[in-house]
């Protein structure tokens, strides 16, 4: 036969047993208070009734009458029976000043000698007192009779103490009858309240739920994501240490409102959406974040779970990969014409005309080599002369020419640690891919690149300024043009609205600017200013790798 342990019962169980013990002694505790205080009580009335009792007899004038009589017992018995049927008390005994009884309940004690003191009285007293006579123990008072000053008799009224215990009994019925019913009442209600609470701790006990907290806790301080609980009123509820570093809060900001946490419009708005979020990129001011949300199922809104992805270093690497991409769709384009030239020259040399080969392929080279020139010339940094290079073939071939303008040097080295190539080409890879697509299908359709360094307030900044012959911007949407999400391009398969978020995003993280105007032969203008500044000076906070660059392929 096996024997099983039980196990350890739930919180609502223990608080239900602790709960019901409790309410138990409670009332115990008050049907004992109760019984003693009745008891008590039921010994001062009986006191209290004998006393009135004993002095209304004393005081009446038939009894003084009857004591001056040679017969005292004819008259004050009877008497002294209706007295003790109207006043409910036990008896009444008339005696004389040396205690020899004249009405008694029990007729065969008339004549006998008074159990009891008596002593106060003679002295014209009136007392009380608990003794064990004839009847057995009562509560009894003891009056003189006098006449003048003289004490002629004594009047003796009083109540058993069992029958005061049978009064006492009586209540204590009634009371325990009270007492069992608060008792169910009260076992009912605390059987109702924990098996709410079960339910919401499903069935757990302290122990194990002790145990869920700390790892709860653990938990949360552990992953390195980011976790964002929202109330029902969009408030944070919690909050875990990658959410604080993600989203740059600091200090309390758990029961602040998602409005009150001054993060950027956008990603306000996705967290205040009732709509679950999937995968959605968002941005700050130096992070590229993904970001789910699952309102908190149960029948009214109960709440939003927030999930944080940090994807900056992603980004990084895709803007990478995609100037590569780049790269490599401009020197098969380069090698595509490079072959359409070899073609042509291999043919003129077939048809005999080997000078006019010479020449075109001398023409060719010259060219190519006029516009490398050209570029290394204005920048002579090496992935940017690469990225010029690259542009310049994808826009050739897309049928916009891209220009170096004379006034763009950029010298090798000249720039800072602290300002990546990687950035730059986040920068100025997305403004180009940006005004090839303004400029694409337009009279003349051209790009113009601006490269060069400068001195203002006593600060050397980097200036990169892009200007295109398309369409230009709308002046009411020269701030909306920055923002994420926002085209005026039909959505791609990896969505629109993000080339110009990430370039002010790597401005303003270099501590630059970036704006829009109208370029003087009409189309968009977009400058980039960035300060240079010594290697080991760069902002506090930022590492200088940590780009949010999406790379040539990004678009607004």
């Amino acid at each position: 036969m096996r024997l099983s342990v039980p196990g350890p019962r739930s919180l609502a169980g223990q608080l239900f047993a602790m709960q019901a013990v409790l309410i138990a002694v409670v009332v115990a505790g008050y049907a004992l208070f109760s019984y003693v205080s009745d008891r008590s009580q039921a010994e001062e009335a009986a006191t209290r009734q004998a006393r009135a009792v004993a002095r209304s007899v004393a005081d009446s004038p038939s009894v003084l009458a009857a004591t001056r009589t040679a017969d005292p017992s004819a008259e004050l018995q009877p008497y002294a029976l209706k007295v003790m049927r109207d006043t409910e008390v036990d008896f009444i005994t008339i005696m004389d000043p040396r205690g020899i009884r004249w009405t008694h309940p029990d007729p065969q004690q008339i004549g006998q000698t008074f159990q009891g003191h008596t002593e106060q009285a003679l002295r014209g007293r009136t007392f009380t007192e608990t003794y064990t006579g004839t009847l057995g123990a009562s509560v009894r008072a003891v009056t003189p009779i006098q006449d003048g000053p003289r004490v002629v008799g004594l009047v003796s009224a009083g109540i058993r103490v069992e029958e005061i215990t049978q009064r006492v009994q009586d209540q204590l019925t009634a009371l325990l009858g009270v007492a069992a019913g608060a008792l169910v009442l009260g076992a009912v209600g605390t059987y109702v309240i924990n098996a709410r609470l079960r339910r919401h701790t499903h069935g757990m006990n302290a122990a194990e739920l002790s145990r869920m907290h700390d790892y709860h806790q653990a938990a949360l301080h552990a992953v390195r994501e980011g976790l964002l609980m929202l109330d029902g009123q969009y408030r944070v509820a919690l909050i875990n240490d990658g959410g604080r570093e993600l989203l740059g809060v600091a200090g309390d900001v758990v029961g602040r409102s998602v409005a009150e946490l001054g993060l950027p419009a956008p990603l306000t708005g996705a967290l205040l959406a009732s709509e679950p979020r999937v995968d959605e990129v968002h941005l700050t001011a130096s992070r590229v974040l993904v970001i789910n949300t699952s309102p908190v199922s149960g029948g009214e809104r109960r709440g939003t779970v927030v999930t944080l992805r940090d994807v900056t270093e992603l980004q990084s690497l895709m803007g990478e990969l995609d100037s590569e991409r780049g790269f490599t769709q401009a020197l098969r384009s380069q090698a595509h014409e490079a072959a359409n030239r070899l073609h042509t020259v291999v043919s003129l040399i077939e048809l005999g005309r080997a000078e006019e080969a010479v020449e075109f392929a001398t023409a060719e080279l010259e060219l190519a080599q006029a516009l490398t020139d050209q570029v290394v010339a204005a920048v002579s940094e090496p992935v940017l002369a690469a990225l010029l290079l690259g542009k310049t073939a994808q826009a050739n071939e897309r049928g916009v020419e891209l220009m170096v303008s004379e006034d763009s040097s950029l010298d090798d080295g000249l720039l800072p640690e602290s300002l990546p190539a990687r950035d730059l080409v986040t920068i100025l890879g997305n403004l180009i891919d940006n005004a090839v697509d303004a400029a694409q299908g337009s009279v003349r359709a051209r790009v113009t690149v601006a490269a060069y360094t400068r001195t203002s307030d006593d600060t050397p900044e980097l200036v990169l300024r892009v200007s295109d012959t398309g369409p230009g911007v709308d002046p009411e949407h020269a701030e909306a043009v920055f923002q994420r999400g926002f085209s005026t391009k039909p959505a791609g398969p990896g969505g629109r609205g993000l080339g110009l978020a990430l370039v002010r995003q790597t401005s303003q993280r270099h501590g630059g600017s970036l704006t829009v105007a109208e370029a003087d032969g009409g189309g968009a203008e977009f400058e980039v200013r960035l300060p240079l500044r010594e290697p080991g000076t760069a902002a506090e906070g930022v590492p200088s790798g940590a780009s949010a660059a999406r790379g040539a392929g990004g678009d607004a």
